[in-house]
């Protein structure tokens, strides 16, 4: 059984714990400041704080463009706070443009800060440096529901970005919703992923594809990628691939280590999250994991296209002709997502 080898919240966590309160202050400018003065200002900056300060200083013409009703629906997208793509913009002002202010653009940028684990600011930045010349020149943001007054979410969106700030208001989702990340250095990547800051990930899962033995290896590989936007939850019904609990201890042991690569980007309040949903939902016990033989880069038996998923878990990865990767994840498949 799984259960002899726990979902480790410390072992995932434990490189964030420390940072904590690093993060706070540097977005707080609290290095600006000194003493016990600094450190209660940095204890009380949190990313949902910031959003709340952001919102405030909106004008109503601004509130107008980028604040929406909580269910908000959109003709073409539906529910417009929980949709995900892979390159989108949910309002047109992008995060440079003169729409904003300057104390406006660096909250932003604080926010986003916040939302990504501080060791993984430079690859992020690398990321937006290739895909978009950088942060804010193709990002925007929208606002759903009143900060500080309600229920609200935050979502930045952008070429090969969706994230989320929430403040736990959407219930029984992780991430606030679903999430989108990608990275092209070069749109037809080699069969290395020269240069790409999420391959290791792909790396990783291979890794443990090497350690299966032939029969497990035939039920983990399948002829053909799903669609990638398919990321609804299943439920009950059987999930392709091999079933992680029909691994060996040690197969099973690496296959946390690929979780642990997947969740170590965002904030330990989210990877918390993410963990006790899948705790929830039964565990790596009750996910399988499949590989694609269709888009084999280089033809080197490396599958760039694989999925972890659960009954109400995907983690879809989607490596040629460059990395996409979708991902929805609630601790109930009867939660709706608008993925």
């Amino acid at each position: 059984m799984f259960n002899e080898f726990p979902l480790d919240r410390r072992g995932f966590l434990k490189s964030s714990v420390a940072t904590t309160a690093g993060i706070g202050a540097a977005l707080s400018g609290a290095a600006a400041l000194s003493g016990t003065a600094a450190m209660a200002d940095a204890a009380t900056v949190t990313t949902e704080s910031l959003v709340g300060r952001l919102y405030q200083s909106l004008s109503d013409k601004q509130k107008g463009t980028v604040c929406f009703d909580w269910d908000h629906v959109d003709p073409k997208r539906g529910l417009l706070r929980t949709f995900v793509a892979n390159n989108w913009n949910i309002t047109k002002p992008s995060i440079v443009d003169d729409f904003y202010n300057d104390e406006q653009r660096d909250l932003v940028k604080q926010v986003f800060e916040s939302i990504i684990h501080p060791d993984w600011h430079e690859r992020y930045y690398k990321q937006l440096e290739d895909d978009a010349g950088g942060f804010g020149n193709e990002q925007s943001i929208a606002i759903f529901g009143h900060p500080g007054q309600s229920k609200f979410e935050l979502v930045l969106t952008g070429r090969h970005m969706t994230l989320r700030c929430d403040g736990n208001s959407a219930d029984h989702v992780a991430f606030g919703g679903p999430i989108f990340y990608g990275h092209a250095p070069e749109f037809n990547e080699n069969p290395n992923h020269t240069d790409n800051v999420f391959w290791h990930q792909a790396v990783a899962a291979n890794d443990l594809y090497k350690m299966l033995d032939g029969r497990q290896q035939k039920q983990a590989l399948l002829p053909t990628t799903p669609r990638e936007q398919a990321v609804g939850f299943r439920g009950k019904k059987e999930i392709p691939g091999l079933p992680v609990s029909d691994m060996s201890a040690d197969q099973k042991e690496h296959m946390q280590k690929v979780l642990g690569l997947l969740v170590e980007m965002y904030r330990t309040d989210d990877q918390a999250e993410a963990i006790k949903c899948i705790e929830t939902q039964g565990g790596l016990d009750a996910c399988s994991l499949a590989f694609y033989s269709d888009h084999d880069l280089g033809k080197d038996g490396v599958w760039d296209n694989w999925r972890l998923e659960g009954p109400s878990f995907v983690w879809h990865y989607r490596g040629a002709p460059h990395v996409h990767v979708w991902v929805n994840l609630a601790d109930d498949a009867d939660v709706k997502t608008n993925a």
